[in-house]
């Protein structure tokens, strides 16, 4: 068998004597490595030589074809007068060269770092945004601006204006600041990047308070989550109207949805207490008074509380946006 491959080859072999490749190499105990020089494959008479592959891959890097798929090149240089290889060609050394997804020079954006802000206490951390409301016609709108306290859930200031505007957003955060007495370097506010959010004027107004900004990735809704949340709050508050009569409408509703938000609202993220417990220092004082009834319920009737002695709840220690992974 040897002999007769050396003479006519392996396959005209194993073809005359009736078995597979497979079987002669796995008989001779021969790995894939080890398989005699002879057996590498062998260069196609008809394969282009290096001159013309590099000709090939000159005229794909050219200016005119670098954003055009091989065919229409070929195509292209057959209405030319020139044919320099098959469109399956180009591919095939397109992948050669790892140039199969883009030729072009494509301007690169930033890696945009993901925000991690860390609020244990109110006017640490605020967020901002601005959503939309309906007003009497169709197509018509009114724009309502929101900061709220993430870690106390309290709305510190908002707005209702006719547009989206950077200086009606830096009236916002000035007020707001001034009337809840923000120090110098105390406060980060974040946002998205809306052309408000990153104008000039309120980055200047910023760094003037001595208040830090960051912003969410592009296209990451969950980087701003506390404005979103308490956003579909209010929205979805059974007096939420549908829409708005006028501009004075949305503000009279806007001052009674607040007060209610701020001052009645139950919120599951701070121990259904308000934010305005929480915000002004009662959140501690009211689960403790909280914990006695719930004590005295309890030693009266313990038969009732199948889970054991009940507890009042506790406030979180830190709020995150974005909390780093653990990594192991």
């Amino acid at each position: 068998m040897q002999a007769l491959a050396a003479s006519i080859g392996t396959r005209a072999a194993c073809t005359a004597l009736g078995i597979s490749r497979a079987t002669y190499y796995r008989k001779q105990g021969l790995q894939e490595a080890d398989q005699p020089a002879s057996l590498t494959r062998r260069k196609s008479h008809r394969a282009l030589s290096e001159q013309e592959t590099q000709k090939v891959l000159d005229t794909l890097l050219l200016e005119r074809f670098v954003d055009r798929a091989p065919r229409q090149i070929v195509a292209t240089l057959l209405d030319e007068g020139m044919y320099l290889c098959s469109a399956s060609t180009m591919y095939r050394f397109l992948r050669a060269e790892q140039m199969t997804k883009e030729r072009r020079g494509l301007a690169r954006h930033p890696n945009y770092k993901k925000p991690e802000l860390l609020a244990t206490g109110p006017n640490q951390i605020w967020s901002w945004d601005i959503t939309k409301l309906k007003g009497p016609v169709k197509y018509s709108y009114y724009c309502l601006y929101v900061i709220i306290d993430i870690f106390s859930r309290f709305v510190v200031g908002w707005k209702v204006a006719e547009r989206e505007s950077a200086e009606l957003a830096k009236e916002l955060i000035l007020c707001a600041t001034l009337q809840h007495a923000i120090d110098a370097n105390q406060l980060t506010i974040h946002a998205d990047r809306g052309s408000a959010m990153k104008s000039k004027s309120v980055a200047q107004l910023l760094v003037d308070l001595g208040v830090e900004k960051t912003h969410s990735r592009p296209h990451v809704s969950n980087d701003n989550p506390y404005s979103e949340s308490q956003f579909k709050t209010l929205k979805y508050c059974p007096d939420f109207p549908q829409r708005f009569g006028s501009i004075e409408d949305a503000r009279q509703v806007g001052e009674e949805l607040f007060a209610w938000y701020n001052h009645h609202h139950r919120h599951s993220g701070i121990a259904m207490l308000t934010p305005a417990m929480v915000h002004h220092g009662e959140g501690a004082a009211r689960l403790e008074a909280r914990q006695i009834v719930l004590s005295g319920a309890y030693q009266a009737n313990p038969q009732r509380f199948v889970s054991g002695a009940p507890k009042s709840g506790s406030l979180p220690e830190a709020v995150w946006i974005n909390a780093p992974v653990a990594r192991e």
